[in-house]
């Protein structure tokens, strides 16, 4: 308006005829707010513009969950919303919880502009340039034509049964594990054994992403050696890459916990090599290239409704890995394309989390003082068995006075369950390897070659 002198109705049917707004996360502290007062001091026309919007939209409108400017804050998705054409989540289980809670007053006023568009990765580089071995022995077998079409590596079922097309593929397991097992030497000077289960959780370190589950499971085991140290536990090597932001005190103290793990059971001569805790520092796209090919259990164990998507689970999908988590975010799809017979599904569902979390009935306190596999974890949050003088108190007392509010407790018994199925199938070496065949070939999906082309074909409309 002020720079084309074009009217407010002119003005208005250009915005909302470019604009699409693609909602990458649920999670309140990204939903942005602004504070009116900040904002009408920093950019005062911009308020105005704002404040215009707001009152032409709600008008007629007694809802207030509709306001775009509410409680002295301007809410920036509900105006993305109300300024677009088109309003997306990038999963299906992401887009629903977007619909039907998130922005659920905009979702019933404008059904016809959400809509869906799950994720994809680039299979060119996180499989045919990652993975060498793997491309090779996949182009040996069904040609090339996946490179440009990844809808193709579906003619891989054909060799479910192929004895030696699968023993060829844990060979290039394999030797991936072995490189990778150079990087970990290299990198932090542990020692760990190619013929142990890799067991991978990359990502962002954040409480929702649940590594603290991993860990507690991690000292689950560690205990069980403790007290038998005969027992037999599969050898696994537990591999950890994240990165915390600046400020997020709580993320910190669970990287902390687990090198303070990790130093411990790495040097137990009781637990003799059967489990290794490694924490790749800088966690990166590079270092992910080398972990991602040699994983084999992909831990993706957000709790249920909170992750959106999530693309590590398409990558290590996509070479082979075996999807351990939740019913959230993608893993939903890949659970659907593969079958349940090629996942391991533990845990709440979505619906389940966000029941407790509108009508309660959780109490974390209860399962701490019936579960004593749990109340033993947790109190060694305290004791000097990992903590050398510095105890993990903000975490012990987070999840018992602030009710654990991301289900750790709850989904503990579950995931240990998980894991030890995980086990069991792995031990039938020809039936993991008809997994991680399943994986492979149904992850074309997954391509971002999909993914661009359902956004072109629904939102750009490119020619």
């Amino acid at each position: 308006m002020d720079e084309e002198g074009l009217s407010w109705d002119e003005a208005w049917e250009v915005t909302t005829q470019t604009f699409a707004y693609t909602n990458h996360t649920i999670m309140q502290e990204a939903l942005e707010k602004w504070s009116y007062d900040l904002v009408k001091r920093l950019n005062p026309r911009i308020l105005m513009i704002i404040e215009e919007v707001n009152r032409r939209f709600t008008e007629g409108h007694d809802n207030h969950e509709l306001a775009i400017i509410s409680d002295g804050m301007v809410h920036m998705s509900k105006l993305a919303i109300v300024g677009s054409f088109s309003v997306n989540g990038v999963a299906k289980l992401h887009s629903d919880i977007i619909k039907k809670h998130t922005f659920r007053p905009f979702y019933e006023l404008t059904p016809e502009k959400f809509n869906n568009k799950t994720n994809g990765i680039t299979h060119r580089r996180w499989l045919l340039n990652a993975n060498p071995g793997l491309s090779r022995i996949i182009t040996d077998k069904i040609g090339d034509g996946w490179i440009k079409h990844p809808e193709q590596l579906e003619q891989l079922m054909a060799f479910i049964d192929d004895d030696a097309f699968l023993n060829e593929l844990h060979d290039v397991k394999v030797k991936n594990k072995k490189h990778l097992k150079e990087v970990i030497y290299h990198k932090t000077g542990i020692e760990v054994d190619e013929n142990s289960i890799f067991d991978v959780q990359i990502k962002r370190l954040h409480e929702y992403k649940r590594q603290l589950l991993n860990v507690f499971h991690i000292i689950y085991l560690y205990h069980a050696i403790k007290q038998n140290p005969s027992t037999d536990i599969q050898k696994r090597t537990f591999i950890f890459g994240a990165k915390a932001a600046p400020g997020y005190k709580r993320a910190k103290e669970i990287i902390r916990l687990i090198h303070a793990v990790a130093n411990v059971i790495n040097h137990d001569e009781d637990v003799n090599d059967r489990i290794k805790v490694v924490f790749l520092e800088n966690y990166n796209v590079s270092l992910a290239e080398d972990i991602i090919p040699a994983a084999e259990i992909s831990e993706q164990i957000s709790t249920a409704s909170m992750e959106a998507s999530g693309t590590g689970n398409m990558k290590m999908m996509m070479n082979g890995a075996v999807t351990l988590g939740t019913l959230d975010g993608a893993n939903v799809e890949i659970d659907e394309l593969v079958g349940r017979d090629h996942t391991i599904i533990f845990g709440l569902s979505s619906d389940e989390v966000i029941d407790y979390q509108n009508n309660g009935g959780y109490r974390a306190r209860e399962i701490y003082q019936s579960d004593v596999r749990i109340k033993k974890v947790m109190d060694q949050l305290n004791d000097d068995t990992y903590t050398h003088g510095k105890s993990f108190n903000d975490l012990y007392y987070h999840l018992l006075k602030d009710n654990d509010p991301y289900f750790i407790l709850k989904d503990f018994d579950s995931y240990v369950d998980a894991q030890e199925r995980a086990v069991a199938l792995y031990r039938d070496q020809r039936r993991w390897n008809q997994m991680s065949l399943v994986n492979i070939a149904k992850s074309g999906h997954f391509s971002s070659d999909r993914t661009i082309n359902d956004y072109n074909r629904d939102i750009w409309k490119l020619k």
